[in-house]
């Protein structure tokens, strides 16, 4: 995907500014776009990959696997992306809707990529649908800010088996979220889009060498 030139521009400010780091290239994409959306470099220390997520993210953004998130400013913020690449199907949950309620859009769509950005309380509600194995997303990305019950969230967190991206401490807004999609889409376009989704699926992969996840 090509941005503009200021956005290009800024980037290349950021590696500048960053130098040497211990990421692999993936990983390292994800931050960057996190810092260029929040001008905000402590995130390099910030934000924890699971095993093999941003493959697995990738190949779920090329099935069109709907996308969940809990705030309008997230959908604002990933959906021209998202519509001039692999178009996946975005809802945004209303807590005030009877349709576009969370518990209602996750059963739905068990499967889909969840991005939890501003609510605690979304994020208790999918755990709890996770953990009933009602619902088994593809990909989780939680960037909510953790300002009550902090350790209890950290556990749950790092109980999580699903691929998942979220927040080490307390940070986090969604605009980190959007940074982590709109990165993830770029890798993701970078590899899928050169050939057909199934041979890409069995010959290409984010953890190859050169775009390695690690923890």
């Amino acid at each position: 995907m090509e941005g503009t030139k200021v956005e290009a521009k800024s980037l290349q400010a950021i590696d500048l500014e960053v130098e040497k780091h211990h990421f692999s290239p993936s990983e390292y994409e994800i931050i960057r776009r996190v810092i260029y959306e929040t001008g905000d470099f402590n995130y390099l220390s910030q934000i924890y990959f699971s095993d093999r997520v941003l493959s697995a993210g990738a190949a779920a953004l090329a099935a069109r696997t709907p996308i969940i998130v809990d705030s309008p400013m997230v959908e604002a913020g990933i959906a021209d992306e998202i519509e001039n690449s692999f178009t996946n199907p975005i809802y945004c949950c209303f807590e005030d809707h009877p349709r576009y309620h969370f518990l209602k859009l996750a059963k739905c769509h068990p499967e889909g990529i969840f991005i939890i950005g501003r609510e605690a309380t979304t994020f208790s509600q999918l755990f709890h649908l996770i953990e009933q194995q009602e619902i088994q997303p593809a990909l989780l990305i939680i960037t909510f800010p953790k300002l009550v019950a902090i350790e209890g969230m950290k556990k749950k967190l790092h109980s999580l088996t699903i691929p998942n991206i979220h927040m080490k401490k307390r940070k986090g807004n969604v605009g980190v979220a959007v940074g982590i999609v709109r990165g993830l889409i770029d890798l993701a376009w970078e590899v899928y889009s050169q050939s057909e989704v199934a041979d890409s699926i069995q010959h290409s992969s984010l953890d190859s060498k050169d775009y390695s996840d690690s923890k």
